[in-house]
């Protein structure tokens, strides 16, 4: 059974990745948690210090909270009502990382799955802020959902990578596990700057190889073009379902987010992303 965090604010942007989620996993047995997080308007240090309660606003907040997922539970149950899903709801007093962070743990997750805000240039205000921190904190697979992203089946899939990556199981399992219902392609997207592969780069694409074998893949090697330039590119010719990067601290995906000069890279993403970890909490 695969185990699918959710994380939502009730937005239609967070409605829309849940809808995405369940019609992607729509042939697993699944057990997704709907996830929402609260802290109050108002944080004093002595709300913390004293109990929430005595301040009354830790119930009505709570109340609310519970609210909103017992509709969005119900929700699900009437638009899609799939016996192979189950639904838990979590509500939680604390900030969302942190959150997340402990249910992948406590609850085993296998992906989380989350909308993202509109695009205005900056990749912090393109994902959310909060989209980008889960990228950078949390060892678990996760999926962006574009804003207004219709579901398409992931018929064609946009791996880009330096071949820096010793691939192991958890790097490519999640990946596999999501194409494993649906006629895919891999498209492996190498940006080459005139240098041969290394050795190391060699076995590595042969590692690839081996894990991809039993599914359509190609190979493509470009070379004069950024990694985002290259992804652009690669989307305007091609009908790309899903774009999918391993966050390896020291490859491109770290230059392509994480760096000073992000707010002038243009990396407009308009498809989901699925961001596998380096390592997981399960390795």
């Amino acid at each position: 059974m695969k185990k699918i965090l959710l994380p939502t604010d009730f937005s239609e942007n967070s409605w829309n990745a849940i809808k995405y989620a369940l019609q992607l996993f729509k042939n697993d047995t699944c057990k997704f948690y709907l996830l929402n997080t609260y802290t109050p308007a108002i944080y004093h240090v002595e709300y913390v210090l004293v109990s929430p309660a005595q301040f009354g606003l830790g119930d009505v907040i709570r109340e609310n909270s519970l609210k909103h997922l017992d509709t969005f539970e119900k929700k699900i149950e009437k638009e899609f009502n799939n016996p192979k899903h189950t639904i838990e709801s979590i509500s939680a007093f604390n900030t969302l990382i942190l959150e997340i962070k402990e249910v992948v743990i406590e609850k085993g997750i296998d992906y989380v799955v989350m909308g993202t805000k509109g695009a205005t240039g900056a990749i912090e205000v393109l994902f959310g802020s909060n989209t980008v921190h889960v990228f950078k904190n949390i060892k678990c697979p996760i999926l962006a959902i574009p804003e207004n992203f219709e579901f398409e089946a992931p018929h064609e899939v946009l791996f880009p990578t330096d071949y820096e990556v010793h691939y192991q199981d958890h790097h490519i399992k999640p990946i596999l596990d999501i194409l494993s219902f649906y006629n895919s392609r891999v498209n492996i997207l190498n940006v080459s700057y005139g240098y041969d592969l290394s050795e190391q780069q060699e076995k590595n694409k042969q590692n690839l190889e081996d894990y991809f074998k039993e599914v359509a893949h190609l190979y493509h090697s470009v070379s004069g073009q950024t990694v985002p330039q290259a992804i652009t590119n690669f989307q305007l010719k091609s009908r790309i379902n899903m774009l999918v990067m391993i966050n390896n601290k020291h490859s491109f995906f770290e230059n392509l987010f994480f760096k000073s000069t992000i707010n002038q890279i243009g990396f407009h993403l308009t498809i989901p992303f699925l961001v596998i970890p380096i390592q997981t909490n399960k390795t």
